[in-house]
Order: structure tokens, then sequence, then C-alpha cells
């Protein structure tokens, strides 16, 4: 007797549910163990605290890949990752697609089943499709990104000081005042232009990505006594910067979660978000705002049940929390979110790494370990620098290529340099010595600083002429802004080309894009009218000249050929930008057609122009690849600590490190000292953080020593990063000298240097691995 149809089907439905779940668990299986629960992961919320090289990204792919064949994801109900850089969002969507497309090729799954954005992009995505809701509208609206010399700000702190003369008067009084005239001007220009603008610039972003409006300031401020009334000050600020924006008609990055936020306060739309995202993945949790994790939270929830346990997961790792001194981010939100979990028993360490060699992993162990017992105080875990977590090496059959690779050397190596000079100069041997004998693999100087990079990349120019070592200084080279500067150079000099500064600027961005040959540009432009059209008595061109001339001319003719609106795209073109670059100028120009589109006329393009290039951070548009710069076989690369996290080389050096860079100390700059001995903007910040933690609110100065306390902890934790990313050979040095402050000095040898203290971990690293201690 044949079979039922039905039985048939059914049959054949078990086959494949049985080969769907054999290709998961086949994949599954590839992970170490610590990666696997979040590929085990069946609904519900899941904390993953990972520690650095445990190959969290990695997990998070395969766990969203398994994810989207089990629940069987599509276009119209997908998969959700969240991560905190677009660098960041490129690498993992790149990630997935390759699991999907190769691991489990055979389920045939669909590419539409799932979305990546970073956390700004999905609120601006959820905003920008509801305007009715979230009052943004791109069309009319410009997204900036003020930081201090912004105009936004100098136009709130000037309106506030309109407004509020006997709180000025009292600021203007400081601690004691003797009523001279000089020092009068010197308080305003100071209280204008620095205290105030850094107030406003640290408050508004701290308040806004809590969810804190300015009447919530204002409430607050009424629990402090301070002589100033720093919280009402800010309050005060916040609400002029809220005049100013909606009076311009801009935004920033706080406003488009707000607006997201706001739009999902309607039952009907969050209920069609929730139903259109299965799930929430966030990497990077440690470096989520509290409003960015309410967004978050909302979309995960179940649109029929709002009592289902939220379909999430979160990894990160507290430990390398750097960015919460100048960021609303702070370690404390994904360490409860973590203790929560682990409560629920829903909490996996990911504690397994292969990127370094174990005695790297043994210092960074031994670092964590000291700064928390020196650092913690009084048993007070929310004064816990670190989250108690040890890294260990992965098991011998793990699946990672070369994982915990053999050591160069020892692994670990320290000097004490007599000072900075000598200090590059052992570096810049041992180098050429490394990239002698093994000139496949990379290296890169961590710096705390740019001007300690600038420094390194001039004494260390000669590795390329003599040794053929590529080195890549990372802020000289850096992408954020290069962009607007060069467009805003060739634009001077097309409005005003007989202006020999914008000539000379525009001829340095062609040198410096290889489009015409190096020449002494200053004889070029001494005379701009003989250079770009010569008359048949001057003296004959060389061809070098020739092709310069040739060059600036087409871009005059641009001018009068093009339609206003297109010449930056023109420019980007002549300049020969790739693919990441075009659409990096295309953004720009959309911005600034955007915010000139009242007039169309030269002088409001530069003016706009200028105002992105000297007051803003102008963000590219990256390409997939966009980190693959950074690690190029037989370079060296400069880059700051901050600029590193995410990325590992062979070999990793650690030059200066001194006390009085990492921890460091908050200070009071000299001209601001008239108000005593704290800075405004810390205060205000530690004070909103007490409220947000429901602490105590603390006093001006307590709220200093408070400031005082994260900066060390975030500081050591930036130093556990940067060695974290050494793979064969971690080499740390602090010399006995060097620079009083590298803000003001110069790099000449006439400097004079003082004595420096190493950092504190140096001393106590050196008696814990003495055999990895070497003479200078």
């Amino acid at each position: 007797m044949p079979d039922h149809p039905n039985t048939s089907q059914n049959s054949l439905q078990l086959s494949l549910t049985a080969f769907r779940e054999q290709e998961l668990q086949r994949l599954r299986n590839s992970l170490r163990q610590g990666q696997q629960p979040m590929a085990d992961w069946q609904g519900g919320t899941l904390a993953v605290s990972a520690v650095p090289g445990a190959g969290k990204s990695t997990g998070m792919a395969v766990a969203a890949a398994i994810a989207i064949a089990r629940y069987q994801l599509h276009g119209k109900r997908q998969l959700v990752v969240v991560t905190f850089t677009r660098s960041a969002a490129a690498s993992i969507k790149a990630s997935i697609k390759a699991k999907i497309r190769k691991d489990l090729k055979p389920l045939r799954l669909p590419q539409n089943s799932f979305v990546v954005y970073t956390l700004h992009g999905l609120a601006l995505n959820i905003a920008n499709r509801h305007p009715d809701l979230s009052g943004i509208n791109l069309d009319t609206l410009t997204v900036v990104t003020p930081n201090q010399t912004h105009r936004l700000i100098r136009a709130c702190v000037e309106q506030w000081i309109a407004a509020n003369p006997r709180r000025y008067s009292i600021l203007l009084e400081g601690i004691t005042f003797d009523g001279e005239e000089t020092e009068r001007l010197r308080r305003q220009s100071v209280l204008r232009t620095e205290v105030l603008p850094s107030l406003a610039y640290t408050v508004i972003h701290e308040a806004k990505s809590s969810g804190l409006l300015p009447e919530d300031l204002w409430g607050i401020s009424q629990q402090t006594n301070d002589p100033y009334g720093i919280l009402a000050i800010a309050a005060g600020l916040y609400e002029q910067y809220q005049r100013v924006t909606r009076s311009r008609d801009f935004i920033d990055y706080d406003d488009m979660i707000l607006a997201a936020l706001r739009v999902l306060e309607d039952n009907t739309v969050r209920q069609l978000w929730q139903q259109q995202f299965f799930a929430v993945f966030e990497d990077e949790a440690q470096d989520s705002s509290p409003l960015q994790y309410h967004l978050l939270q909302t979309l995960a929830a179940d649109p029929t049940n709002p009592y289902t346990p939220l379909n999430l997961i979160r990894v990160g790792d507290p430990n390398q929390a750097i960015n919460s001194t100048f960021t609303p981010a702070d370690p404390i939100y994904f360490n409860r979110f973590c203790t929560e979990c682990q409560e629920q028993q829903r909490l996996a360490t990911m504690d397994q790494a292969g990127r370094s060699t174990p005695i790297i992993i043994d210092a960074a162990n031994f670092i964590l370990n000291w700064v928390n017992q020196t650092y913690t105080q009084k048993e007070d875990e929310s004064t816990r620098p670190f989250r108690p977590q040890t890294i260990h090496p992965v098991p011998p059959n793990d699946p990672q290529t070369d994982a915990n690779p053999q050591p160069e050397g020892r692994g670990l190596e320290i000097y004490t340099p007599s000072d900075i000079y000598q200090t590059v100069e052992l570096l810049g041997q041992r180098v050429i010595d490394l990239f002698t004998r093994n000139p496949k693999h990379n290296a890169a100087v961590l710096v705390r600083e740019n001007r300690q990079g600038n420094f390194i990349a001039q004494k260390l120019d000669y590795l390329k002429r003599q040794h053929g070592i590529e080195v890549y200084d990372v802020q000289g080279s850096d992408r954020h802004s290069h962009i607007p500067v060069e467009i805003l150079a060739l634009l001077q000099f097309i409005d005003r080309p007989h202006s020999p500064d914008y000539l000379k600027a525009a001829l340095e961005v062609l040198v410096k894009r290889q489009l015409i040959p190096t020449q002494d540009l200053n004889a070029l432009a001494t005379y701009p009218e003989q250079f770009l059209y010569p008359g048949p008595l001057d003296p004959t061109q060389s061809p070098g000249v020739r092709q310069a001339a040739r060059y600036c001319r087409s871009l005059l003719r641009a001018r009068l050929e093009l339609p206003h609106y297109q010449l930056i795209s023109f420019l980007a073109l002549t300049l020969q930008y790739d693919q990441s670059e075009l659409a990096t100028a295309d953004k720009l120009a959309e911005r600034v057609v955007k915010q000139t589109y009242s007039s169309s006329a030269m002088s409001a393009t530069l003016a706009a122009l200028s105002e992105i290039v000297s007051s803003e951070r102008f963000e590219p548009v990256e390409t997939e690849d966009a980190d693959s710069r950074y690690l190029r076989q037989r370079q060296l690369t400069i880059i700051t600590m901050h600029k590193a996290k995410g990325l590992d080389w062979d070999y990793v050096f650690l030059p200066f490190l001194h006390e009085d860079t990492i921890p460091g100390n908050p200070w009071v700059p000299t001209a601001a000292q008239f108000l005593g001995d704290f800075t405004l903007a810390e205060v205000a910040r530690a004070q909103i953080r007490a409220n947000l933690h429901d602490f105590p609110l603390p006093t001006a100065m307590e709220a200093w020593e408070k400031a005082g306390q994260l900066k060390t902890a975030e500081e050591y934790r930036l130093l556990y990063v940067a060695m974290t990313r050494a793979k064969r050979l971690l080499w740390m040095s602090a010399a006995h000298k060097g620079p009083f402050r590298w803000n003001t000095f110069s790099g000449q040898a006439s400097d004079n240097l003082q004595m420096k203290k190493p950092c504190p971990v140096l001393p106590v690293l050196s008696r814990r691995f003495p055999e990895s201690v070497r003479s200078s």
C-alpha cells in the first residue's frame, strides 16, 4: 500500500530538518568552547563577556548564521546586528555573509535575512522612516558633530552669558579677585573660549546620551550647593544649545537616538519594528550609552507579549572600556548587565584567547590583578578598574591557525633608556632586526597621544630610505579630515586664483596626491599670474611647472563650465580619489548643498567647508577592508592606543610609559585656576553619573576626586588594551628623561628634558618578569 502524501511530506520535512541541524552542529563545533554558548543560543537574553583575542566577532558571526538558519529568517523577519563603528559593521557583515555563502551553502539561506548597523545608523533608519513621529527630515535638517570650538557651542555660550549676568559675574569673581581690569578681561576670555565651551560640550553629550533633558538637570542641580551652581549653569547651556540647534535646523547624533525612541513610543509602529527584527545581537556592548541600550531593549522585545524575555545577545569586554572619560559610555552598565544575566545563569565567559604568546597573556593578567588590588577602594566594587577576568591560552587542538604563537625572543622586553631619543633609536634598531629576519610580519608603535607619534615618525623616517621598511603614521594619514581640507584648498584657489597662499595650498594638495612632480612651490606661487598664464617674455617653464600650470588652469575652467553644485564631485575625480574617498566626497557635497540651500554663492560654500574643517570631525565612508592599511606586512604602523583597539600585530612597541601620562592626573589649566582646584566640566560629568548610577550626589571636590579615579581606571584599561594587541613580542619602555608636556614639545634637540617617573606598572612588571628586563 503506497504512503499517504502527507506522510511522505512529513518525512521529507524531518529529513530536511535533520540535515539542517547536522550542518549547524558542524559549524558550531568549529568554534572553541568559550564561543559555543552564542551558537547554542535559542532565544532570550544572553551576556557574553569576552577577553581580548577571544574571537568574539567570529563567534557572533557564526551565532548569527546559525540563528538565521535555525529560525528560517528572511527579509520580513530579520536578525539585526549592531556594533560601534562603521568599519566594525562592515567587517562583521562580511563575516556573516561568508558563513552563509560558504559554511552553510547547502542550506541556501537568503542574504536578506540579516542587517548590520552602527547604533546611530539604526536609529537614523528608524527616525527617517517616520518623519512625522520623529521630527527628523534629512531633506531639511543637517547632521553635525560639533566639538568645543563649533559655532553652535560658541553661540549657546554667548546666549547663556547674555541671559545669566549674575551667574556669569560669580564665575568672573572666582575664588578671589582684586578687580584689576586686565585680569577681568583675561578671565572673560578664558570663560568664553575655554571653560564654558568645555562645560557645554561635556554636559550636553553626557546628559542627552543618558536621556536627560535640561529640566532634568535643573532638578538635579537643586541637590547641590557649590558656590557656582555648576549643574545649573550646565542646564542653562544645554537649554540654549537645544534652542540654537532647532533654530538652525541642525541635529547631532544623540538626537538620532532620541528621535528613534520617540518613533517607538507609538504602539503600532513599535510593534511593526519588533515584528521585523527577530532578535538583536550587539557587539562592543561596553561602549553603549544608557539611551542606546534602551533602544536595543525596545527592539528586542516580543511584540505580542512584553513580559517574554528579550531576544538579545550583548557581547563585550568591560576591561576594554576606554571611552568613558570623553563619551557617556561607562563600563558600569555592561558590568551590571553581566551580573543580572549571571544571576539568571545567562552569562557566558569567553576567556580563551589565541592571539598572544603565553608570556604576553601572563603580563596582561598580572597587570589586571595588580591594578585591582592597588586601586580598589575599601572593597568597593564600583571603584574596581577591571572586571576580574583571566585570559587563558587556547587548547592545543584549537581551530585557529597559529594560535598562541611562538614568542619572538622571550616575547616580552622591558627597557629603561636614558631619554626619549635613545628610546626611538632602540626601537628603530629592533624593528630593523625583526623585519630582516621576518619580512612577512607586521609591527606597530602604540602611543598615548598624537604628538608622541609625530616625534617617532620624524625620527624613523630613515627606515623607508635605508631599509625599505614602510612607516605608516596613522595620525598623519588619517582619513577623518583630509578630504574636506583638500577640497577646501582647491575651492579657495578657484575662488581667488591670484592669491599666492591659496595657489601654494592647492599645489601642495596636487603634490601630495602625486598628480604633479615635487618642486619648489614657493617659486611657483610667488607670481601667480606669471605661473598660470606665462607671456612670451617670461622664462620658459620646465615640464614639471607646465604640468602643474595645466592642472591649475583646468581647475579654473571647471568653475566656468560646471554648475556650482558639481564642483566638489569634479574635484574628487580630479584628485583621483579611490572608491571610499569618492563616496566620502559625495557625502561632503550633499552636506554642503543642504547647509547652503538658501545661497548658491561660492562664499557660502567656502564658509560651510571652513566650518567643517575647523570645528568638526567629518567621518569618512569606510570600505570593508578599512583596517587593512594598518596591518600590511613589513610595515611599522604608528597609531594611538585608542585607535588600535580591535587590531593586532606580530610586534607591538609601547614607548614613553610614564606616570604623568599613564595613569596621569586630572589637571586644571593654569588659565582657569581662578575658579578653584577643579574643572567645571569634570565636576558636572561626575555629578551626572552619580545621579544616573543612583549614588549620592558628590560635592564639587568629591566629584573632582571621582573624576581622578575614573581617569586612573580608564588609563590602566587603555594600557591593558595596548598590551593585548601584541601576538609575538611586546616591547615596553619608560625613558629616564622626557618632555615636561608633549603638547608643548617641538621635538628639537634643544628642547629641555626632565627626569620622569615610569608608569607604576613598569617596576612591578620588571620584578615579576626579571628575565624580560633589557639593558639600554
